[in-house]
C-alpha cells in the first residue's frame, strides 16, 4: 500500500510502509521569482512534516525547483537527514545550484534506470518536449513508484509519446494511480503576442496518455500556482482550462477511468483493492482558501498599461539616466555588430522600441531598409515590423545584469509583436514558418537568455536564502 498527501503544486508526500519520497518542493510564496503564489493557498506545518528517506527533483523549472525550500529543507536535519538520497536530473546547472546549497548524497537519475531504496522501486520516466533532445542540458522526468504491490505515476511535466507509454506499461503492467498534466500553460504568450487559446492538440494529448494507460484512478497534477495580486490580470492569458474541466473532458473521453479532484491536504490511500482520497485529511498541510477562482481565462479582458516597478523619484532618475545611455551611446553599436544584423536588413524591418516611464512613454526607432548602416533616432516614422515594449526598471536591469527573461516576459511589463515580410517589385516574402532568427528581438539578442544568466538568476535566490532562518 502506497499513501500520498499533496502538499501543493507539483510538491507530493508519497509513503510506504518502510519509505518516505518527497517531491519538487515549493513552500512559500511568493514563487518564481517572485511572480507567482500557491493555489489554491495551504497552510503547511512544516516541524510536522516527517522525514524524508528520497528528495525527488524533476526539472529545473521554478516551479520545480525552488532555492527558497531547498536552502530551508537543507537546513533542517528533521525533515531531510544524513541518510536523504537527492534524485536529480543530469544538468549541470541544476546539479551545481544543489553543490552551492550543500545537499549532499545526489544521485543523478537516468530514463527508465530503476532506483532501488528500502522497499519501493523509483522509475524516472523520460519527458520528450522541446527541452528533451539527445543534446539536451535541460532534462525533466516524471517518476514511477513501486512497492511490490501498487504503481503510481507522477507525470508532473513531462510530455510523452506511445514507445514511452509501451515503455511504462512494459515496466509496471498497469497504474494504480495517476497524477496527470491537465494544463497547457500559457506563460509567455501574452507578451509574445502569440495565440491565447488552449492548444488543443496538446489538450489532447493529455486525454490520450490517460486513455492509454488506463490507470484505475487519476488525478490533476501540478499546475497549482496563480499570479500574485499585483499581476493578477495575467491569470486570464496563462490558465486556458481549470481541474473541473479536465476532469469533466476526461469522463467523456474515456468514462471507464476513475477519477477525482486533488488539492493540497487531501491523502490517496493506494492499494490493489483501490484508491480511496480522504480528503483534507492530512496532519501537515491543509488548504487555507479556495481562491482558484481568481483564475479565470478571459483573455480578451483589460489589459494594463506597461509602467515601470521604480516608485522612488531619485533611484527612477537614476534608472531613466542607465535607460537612456545605454540607447543612445550603445544600442546602435551593438546592434550594427550582431550576427542578425543582415537577416533585419534583409526584411527590411522597422523596428520600434518603446520605453515605459512612471508617465508615458519614449519611441526610439530603427529602419534597417535604409541603404548603408541603420541610423537609431527618437520617435516612430509610421511603420513598425518588429516590437519591443518595455518597462525602464526592466530593461535597467537587463542592462544591469540583476535580472533574467524569466522574470521580464512574465511579469507583464514586456510585449513584443512582429509583422515581418518583405516587398520586392511584383513580389512579397514571408520568412519560413520557423523565422529561423529574423524575428529575434534586439533587446533578446543583446541580452541573451542564455546558461549564464540562468545561473546569475539562481545564484540570487541562493545567495539570498542559503543559511538564512526562514
Amino acid at each position: 500500500m502506497i499513501q500520498t498527501t499533496l502538499i501543493g503544486h507539483a510538491c507530493l508526500y508519497i509513503q510506504s510502509k518502510k519509505t518516505n519520497i518527497l517531491t519538487d518542493p515549493v513552500w512559500f510564496d511568493y514563487l518564481w521569482e517572485e511572480i507567482n503564489v500557491l493555489c489554491p493557498s495551504t497552510i503547511l506545518q512544516k516541524d510536522k512534516v516527517p522525514p524524508v528517506d528520497v528528495l525527488n527533483i524533476s526539472h529545473r523549472h521554478q516551479d520545480h525547483f525552488d532555492v527558497r525550500t531547498l536552502a530551508y529543507l537543507v537546513q533542517n536535519e528533521t525533515i531531510i537527514t544524513p541518510e536523504t538520497i537527492i534524485l536529480a536530473p543530469k544538468d549541470d546547472l541544476l546539479l551545481s545550484i544543489l553543490d552551492e546549497l550543500e545537499f549532499k548524497n545526489i544521485k543523478v537519475v537516468a530514463d527508465f534506470e530503476p532506483v532501488q531504496v528500502k522497499d519501493v522501486t523509483l522509475i524516472p520516466t523520460p519527458s520528450r518536449n522541446q527541452l528533451s533532445t539527445a543534446e539536451d542540458e535541460f532534462p525533466e522526468h516524471g517518476l514511477l513508484v513501486n512497492d511490490g504491490e501498487v504503481t503510481l505515476w507522477n507525470q508532473v511535466d513531462s510530455q510523452v509519446n506511445p514507445e514511452i507509454i509501451q515503455q511504462i506499461i512494459e515496466k509496471c503492467g498497469h497504474i494504480d494511480f495517476l497524477h496527470s498534466r491537465f494544463v497547457p500553460l500559457l506563460e509567455g504568450n501574452f507578451a509574445y503576442n502569440k495565440p491565447l487559446a488552449l492548444p488543443f492538440d496538446e489538450y489532447c494529448t493529455y486525454l490520450n496518455v490517460v486513455r492509454a494507460l488506463s490507470p484505475r484512478m487519476v488525478v490533476p497534477g501540478s499546475a497549482a500556482f496563480r499570479y500574485r495580486d499585483e499581476l493578477t490580470f495575467l491569470n486570464q492569458y496563462s490558465f486556458p482550462t481549470t481541474q473541473e474541466q479536465f476532469l469533466r473532458d476526461l469522463a467523456v473521453f474515456c468514462p471507464e477511468v476513475p477519477s477525482s479532484t486533488y488539492f493540497p491536504g487531501d491523502v490517496a490511500h493506494i492499494s490493489k483493492d483501490g484508491t480511496h482520497i480522504e480528503k483534507q485529511a492530512s496532519n501537515f498541510v491543509r488548504v487555507l482558501e479556495d481562491d482558484s477562482h481568481k483564475i479565470f481565462f478571459k483573455p480578451g479582458a483589460h489589459v494594463p498599461s506597461i509602467k515601470t516597478q521604480t516608485i522612488d523619484p531619485t533611484q527612477y532618475k537614476k534608472e531613466m539616466d542607465v535607460v537612456e545611455d545605454f540607447i543612445e551611446n550603445c544600442l546602435l553599436e551593438r546592434i550594427l555588430k550582431s550576427e542578425l544584423l543582415g537577416g533585419w536588413k534583409h526584411w527590411q524591418i522597422v523596428y520600434q522600441l518603446e520605453v515605459f516611464g512612471q508617465e508615458g512613454s519614449q519611441i526610439w526607432t530603427i529602419d534597417f531598409a535604409e541603404v548603408g548602416n541603420p541610423k537609431i533616432q527618437k520617435g516612430d516614422i509610421g511603420k513598425i515590423n518588429l516590437y519591443e515594449g518595455i518597462s525602464s526598471s526592466e530593461l535597467c536591469a537587463l542592462i544591469e545584469g540583476n535580472t533574467s527573461w524569466d522574470y521580464v516576459t512574465l511579469c507583464g511589463n514586456y510585449r513584443t509583436f512582429n509583422n515581418i515580410y518583405r516587398i520586392t517589385e511584383g513580389g512579397f516574402e514571408l520568412p519560413p514558418e520557423d523565422k529561423s532568427n529574423y524575428a529575434l528581438e534586439p533587446l533578446m539578442d543583446l541580452f541573451p537568455w542564455d546558461k549564464d544568466m540562468d545561473k546569475r538568476k539562481f545564484m540570487r535566490d541562493v545567495h539570498r536564502w542559503k543559511g538564512k532562518s526562514i
